[in-house]
């Protein structure tokens, strides 16, 4: 089987009740939700929380809450994959087989259902271990510079100094909305930023990361903006 895991715990600090919060007039955590099952690809799309009321939340909008993540993997230090790893286990231990698992991330507004697929397809038509959304820098990494201690500039790059942009090689970085991987992967904690991993880039208009309240009324900004066409 396919499942989806949405980690959802309950202490987010930076943004209190961050994964429940309303976005554009709805639950931030039901963009995801929505996503998973527009996609067609899921058998089962789950929250992994340690939240009742997250819990709650998420059952009313379609998803299941199988289990209550432990305490142990729900700190402000365990990695996502520590709790996908944690569903692929409770699965195979009630004997059910996982094929491929896709952590979304709950705070994920402008995800896609169109670039799920894609994920899924590039990984299940090649040999690789995952496949994650990516997206491009805005302006070319090589161009970056540093603030010195006596607050002059220096280049990370002096050998890029002057070479033109469009000459430069693009870079990308993680987009913070999907990670597509084999169940065996998960569960034997095959390294996420490999060479085993397939990058699915995502346009840069679909993407923002929210950590303060600065990024979230940026993303309301770029989510209306999208809907409007």
């Amino acid at each position: 089987m396919k499942i989806a895991v949405i980690p959802a715990r309950g202490g987010s600090k930076r943004i209190p009740r961050k994964n429940i919060r309303p976005f554009c007039g709805k639950p931030i955590i039901s963009y995801s939700i929505d996503a998973a099952r527009q996609s067609g690809l899921f058998d089962e799309i789950i929250v992994s929380t340690d939240d009742e009321e997250i819990a709650a939340v998420s059952r009313q909008l379609g998803a299941t809450t199988p289990f209550v993540r432990p305490r142990e993997i729900a700190d402000d230090f365990t990695g996502t994959n520590a709790v996908v790893k944690h569903a692929v286990a409770w699965f195979l231990e009630r004997g059910n087989q996982i094929s491929h698992a896709c952590c979304i991330y709950a705070t994920a507004p402008l995800i896609q259902p169109r670039y799920l697929r894609e994920g899924h397809d590039a990984l299940t038509c090649s040999d690789a271990a995952f496949a994650f959304s990516v997206t491009s820098y805005a302006f070319p990494i090589q161009r970056a510079v540093r603030i010195t201690t006596s607050g002059r500039v220096d280049a990370f790059y002096p050998e890029h100094r002057l070479t033109r942009s469009q000459d430069l090689e693009p870079a990308y970085h993680d987009a913070g909305q999907f990670y597509w991987g084999t169940g065996d992967a998960f569960r034997d904690d095959v390294p996420l930023f490999s060479e085993r991993s397939i990058g699915i880039v995502l346009p840069r208009k679909y993407v923002q990361d929210i950590d303060t309240l600065e990024d979230w009324e940026q993303a309301e900004y770029m989510f209306r903006a999208i809907s409007r066409g």
